[in-house]
């Protein structure tokens, strides 16, 4: 018996729980500790929720929505009967396991005596409390058993309906979406309809109205001279005058430039010849026969910014022609001939004035983004190219581009390395030829289709280029600003 006899229990234990702990029975009757989480909500509570949670957003669900909900509610409801059979296994395990400890405390009650023995009825009692707790336990669950039951035939019936419903809508759907194509169609057909109508009617009433402008025409030009035309031959009169006057001042201009000199021959042996106007060509013609030939002399042009001041020389000008480009508006020009020890120097009797319109023409060509240009490669890199295929000369804001078709023969932007200036010689077709260099060793003389275009393209490259704080000018120009 001494043996046999139980610890005694300590007066001071405190248990964790109210109840009974939880066991299951094991291999060879092992008796493992099952651990609750206890966070984990009970199963009415759950129940509860998600039929609250259902019934407030049954008005604002959608019906495909809301079907999708009442099978994810189905299928908690099948998970929570699930649940309710294992917690009834486990309970029905507890049973189990309590009438063997009962009848192990029973055996071992009596075996021992004295305060043992009390400590184990205190024991027994607790087990049988702990019985009774399990079968009001077990009587909720039966109770949550029925209620999963009812809850998941509601949500099947409920599943059912929002199909029903959701079929119902589809086809409902499904004919307004045919009611809409048709209404379209017959709205396409009435449009196409009245857009026949439209365009037979109004072709109808410009042919109409060509009719009367033409009768108008004819009518006006029977009893009234047109005045455009009048207006027109006028001044293309006033021009051929006004061009014949020029020369001829230009002349008078000279000649008496060379009585007010008065000391040598030479100098009265050759003038500049051309129009003194940007768009022109210049050229160096002998007077008298008795003159030297021009070409034994070795020639530079310079600019002036007024008669008698700084001269600049113009890199290149070294021919006995020279096409004036936007740089020299404003400037005379003085060509210096020299052979030997004698020097001839031969000046423009004013400024060059710049061409007619030429300022309003790249004004709008300004407001543009870019503005191509047809010219003709004539050298490349200092090379002459034989080929006079038409390129394409892209100005824009930020770049200045060459190209044929999509083939890009080059393309920079802006910068203190580049050049644009009229040629420096190149005989009758310098006024419409310029300049470009693109970058150290990449350079180009362009030519274009006429001088007009030769001096916008400059002068819309160096308003660009200014507008990127970049001086473009031809070579040696930078320094004689």
């Amino acid at each position: 018996m001494q043996q046999d006899a139980a610890w005694p229990v300590s007066a001071d234990v405190v248990f964790h729980s109210n109840r009974f702990p939880n066991y299951k029975i094991g291999v060879n009757n092992q008796t493992p500790e099952l651990t609750e989480d206890p966070k984990v909500v009970s199963m009415k509570e759950m129940v509860a929720r998600e039929t609250t949670q259902l019934l407030d957003q049954e008005k604002r669900l959608s019906v495909r929505d809301l079907a999708s909900k009442f099978e994810k509610g189905l299928a908690a409801a099948a998970k929570l009967s699930d649940e309710a059979r294992l917690k009834g296994a486990a309970s029905l395990e507890k049973h189990v396991l309590l009438k063997k400890l009962r009848d192990a405390l029973e055996a071992l009650g009596g075996r021992v005596a004295g305060r043992n023995k009390d400590d184990v009825e205190e024991a027994i009692s607790m087990v049988e409390a702990l019985a009774v707790q399990l079968t009001e336990r077990e009587g909720e669950l039966i109770q949550e058993k029925a209620e999963v039951k009812k809850l998941t035939s509601f949500l099947k019936q409920a599943s059912e309906d929002a199909k029903k419903l959701l079929d119902e809508e589809r086809a409902f759907a499904r004919a307004e979406i045919e009611n809409a194509r048709a209404a379209v169609q017959r709205v396409e057909e009435a449009l196409q309809e009245f857009e026949e109508m439209a365009r037979a009617s109004g072709k109808q009433d410009l042919d109409e109205l060509m009719k009367e402008i033409q009768e108008a025409r004819r009518i006006k030009m029977l009893h009234q001279p047109s005045k455009v035309m009048d207006m027109e031959h006028e001044l293309r009169a006033l021009r051929a005058q006004f061009e014949e006057k020029s020369k001829y001042s230009i002349k008078l201009q000279k000649e008496l430039a060379l009585r007010k000199s008065g000391d040598g021959t030479t100098q009265n042996s050759y003038e500049i010849d051309g129009t003194e106007a940007l768009g022109s060509f210049l050229k160096i013609l002998p007077c008298s026969s008795d003159a030297l030939d021009i070409s034994k002399f070795s020639i530079q042009w310079h600019r002036l910014a007024c008669e008698g001041g700084k001269k600049e020389p113009i890199s290149g000008a070294t021919k006995p022609y020279y096409a004036p480009e936007p740089f020299d508006v404003g400037r005379v020009l003085q060509a210096d001939m020299m052979v030997e020890d004698r020097i001839v120097t031969l000046t423009t009797t004013g400024p060059i004035d710049p061409a007619a319109g030429l300022g309003n023409y790249v004004e709008a060509l300004v407001r543009r983004h870019e503005t191509e240009f047809n010219v003709v490669i004539v050298q490349m890199n200092g090379v002459d190219q034989p080929s006079q295929s038409i390129y394409v000369l892209h100005i824009g804001k930020m770049r200045i581009k060459l190209c044929k078709g999509k083939t890009n023969v080059a393309k920079e932007y802006y910068s203190t390395s580049m050049q644009l200036c009229g040629v420096r010689g190149g005989g009758n077709a310098a006024a419409q030829a310029a300049f470009w260099q693109a970058k150290p060793g990449v350079s180009f003389v362009l030519v274009f289709e006429t001088e007009r275009e030769r001096n916008a393209a400059i002068m819309l490259a160096r308003r660009f280029a200014y507008d990127c704080n970049v001086v473009l000018v031809g070579p040696s120009d930078r320094t004689a600003m």
